[in-house]
């Protein structure tokens, strides 16, 4: 059976790690929007180059290209089976033009798995985070701190905290996330395919719970 796969959740939500331990839970390829771009930017292919004229001129990248470039990924020999999709859509535009693509493949999304974690833990998994100046090895001044204050445990290096991990940053990062997701939630749920996953429990619950949630797929 093909199997296509939507993960959605807001930023901090632990998606990244999970959406690595579904897709060798699945065996399914991960396609994820930033790989995608960062491939096509580095590559310099057609749509990476439309793509890169529009980021240099400060303006977003409009949703046609974004879908051609995953549309192009998931014609790839290793999304033959499927794929576990990764911050794409991420609008309803995107969502309906990802329908009609599917849909002359005679496939459709079989399952939108949407992690929720409360706003004000999405905020204190980012403020408290911290990286170390010269390894990059991260920590959490409340789930993972190091030894010492502010020095890095391997290599002794000074620990900094990112300059888009502030309060401020990760508001704005959730307002813009909310208000171009929210569509898209109610938009699944009313095709039947959402599950709601509550993604302040532990990481391995969470995988548990998303291993439950494809369990016949």
């Amino acid at each position: 059976m093909t199997s296509y796969i939507i993960l959605l959740g807001p930023p901090a939500s632990g998606k990244g790690t999970q959406a690595g331990n579904l897709r060798d839970h699945l065996n399914l390829a991960h396609v994820a929007s930033g790989d995608l771009f960062r491939y096509n930017l580095k590559n310099e292919t057609a749509l990476g180059l439309k793509a890169k004229a529009y980021m240099d001129r400060g303006e977003l990248v409009p949703d046609d290209i974004t879908i051609a470039m995953v549309l192009d990924r998931l014609s790839r020999e290793d999304c033959a089976e499927g794929a576990l999709l990764d911050g794409f859509p991420r609008t309803l535009p995107q969502a309906e033009a990802l329908d009609v693509a599917l849909a002359n493949k005679g496939v459709q999304i079989n399952r939108v798995l949407n992690i929720h974690v409360p706003e004000d833990a999405l905020i204190e998994r980012v403020t408290g985070r911290r990286l170390c100046r010269t390894c990059g090895e991260p920590y959490h001044i409340k789930f993972k701190p190091p030894q010492k204050e502010g020095i890095c445990d391997l290599d002794g290096g000074e620990l900094y905290q990112r300059d888009d991990d502030t309060e401020a940053t990760m508001r704005n990062r959730l307002k813009v996330y909310w208000d171009q997701t929210s569509p898209l939630i109610e938009y699944y749920r009313a095709k039947g395919v959402l599950v709601d996953i509550d993604g302040a429990q532990s990481i391995d619950h969470v995988t548990e719970d998303l291993k439950a949630a494809v369990a016949d797929l």
